[in-house]
């Protein structure tokens, strides 16, 4: 644990710690996440070969695990449960490419309103939808992202099938 705080500490930037309630706080969607201390089977400090910046990752019993990253804050893997396999789909994402992503979809719908939505954005939308399947399984609460989302959806729907008469 001294590890994490540790990493916490020189990147307050993109994630916080509270020892009180043992929550990771992902600065830039300000969503915070339960660690269960008592069930972390390990944890590896990584540096991506890109970047040469540190991470850290922590692996859970269950088998699940998330890494503290920067940029990023908090990242996990995406679920692909309720989409099935994805073309794209990275394996380790964070609340941070969900904002992204969303931020294209809209700007499609509602930057461009005269033309029908690309098929990308029908591609977005799922991509958006597995990382917010992989958010909840590792415990962030994403109930307003997730009604975002399907606000952009329906959307998505209307002017496609307008666009399909």
């Amino acid at each position: 644990m001294a590890k994490v705080k540790a990493w916490v500490e020189s990147h307050r930037h993109a994630v916080l710690y509270d020892e009180e309630s043992s929550t990771l706080l992902d600065v830039f969607t300000n969503k915070s996440i339960q660690v269960p201390w008592r069930d972390l089977k390990a944890f590896e400090e990584k540096v991506h070969p890109e970047t040469k910046q540190s991470y850290l990752v922590l692996l859970f019993e269950d088998s699940h695990q998330i890494a503290l990253v920067d940029p990023g804050g908090v990242a996990f893997e995406p679920s692909t449960a309720n989409t099935g396999p994805l073309r794209d789909l990275p394996p380790v994402v964070c609340l941070k490419d969900f904002q992204t992503l969303k931020q294209r979809v809209d700007h499609h719908l509602y930057g461009h309103q005269d033309e029908p939505p690309p098929k990308e954005c029908l591609d977005l939308v799922m991509i958006c939808i597995a990382i917010l399947d992989g958010a909840r399984a590792v415990g962030f609460d994403v109930g307003d992202l997730e009604e975002d989302l399907e606000k952009s959806l329906r959307e998505l729907e209307r002017r496609s099938s307008a666009n399909a008469n």
